[in-house]
């Protein structure tokens, strides 16, 4: 799936196989400790609100997961 700004798809792959694959190799055999791929999310991250901002999508109300968000507790 592409990205919603065109210029971050190559990021969004590159963090996605990324992610596979410290999921995979090493997050389902315990060893979890750490994200690897956290700088590639954030620039990733900062791609989209870039985009979303300029192709003036609207988000008001939206609360976003991600690295250094908490799910609210009353979630579920």
């Amino acid at each position: 799936m592409n990205s919603v700004g065109e210029a971050c798809t190559d990021m969004k792959r590159e963090y996605d196989q990324c992610f596979n694959r410290w999921f995979a190799e090493k997050f389902l055999k315990g060893e979890g400790s750490g994200d690897p791929c956290t700088d590639l999310f954030k620039r990733y991250q900062q791609c989209v609100q870039k985009a979303i901002k300029e192709k003036e999508i609207p988000i008001e109300g939206l609360e976003f997961m991600g690295h250094g968000k908490e799910k609210p507790e009353n979630s579920s």
